[in-house]
């Protein structure tokens, strides 16, 4: 399945497929759903491309950067998931979360993806605080280790 299938009736968010009674061919709606379930719970990405890369394996899933162009021409901002012979694209939600695992970060999609930066180290003043300093250095510590802010 290179592509997402369109389904008449699907869930709000994510568009998974519903069933109906008597319906023939049940097992593609639910593989369907079962795919795009398997790759958005826990989402990890590989990283942020504007195309597809060489090297995917089935499975992978990357955000598509603007501007996109060949295979995900159109679709800046989605999760492309690898299936097969081709892609699936799932559209971001307000409050879905990915972990780069190329970056070593969380992102979150509110109206465009977001991601955290490192605070600037304090320097300067009058007065050195190095009491200050080390708990803010303790603090980004902690978030880097959280993986809420990147490691790099």
């Amino acid at each position: 399945m290179p592509d997402t299938l369109n389904f008449a009736s699907a869930s709000p968010r994510f568009a998974l497929p519903l069933l109906h009674a008597a319906q023939a061919q049940k097992e593609v709606f639910v593989n369907e759903a079962l795919m795009l379930t398997d790759a958005l719970m826990h989402c990890a990405i590989r990283g942020s491309a504007p195309a597809p890369t060489e090297n995917h394996q089935e499975g992978d899933t990357w955000l598509v950067a603007n501007p996109a162009t060949g295979e995900w021409a159109g679709r800046e901002d989605c999760l492309a998931i690898r299936r097969g012979d081709g892609w699936a694209f799932a559209e971001p939600r307000d409050g879905m979360r990915v972990l780069d695992t190329q970056h070593g970060g969380e992102m979150l999609f509110f109206g465009s993806w977001r991601k955290a930066s490192l605070p600037v180290e304090p320097l300067g003043g009058t007065i050195v605080d190095g009491e200050a300093r080390t708990a803010i250095n303790d603090l980004v510590s902690a978030l880097k280790a959280l993986g809420i802010l990147p490691s790099v």
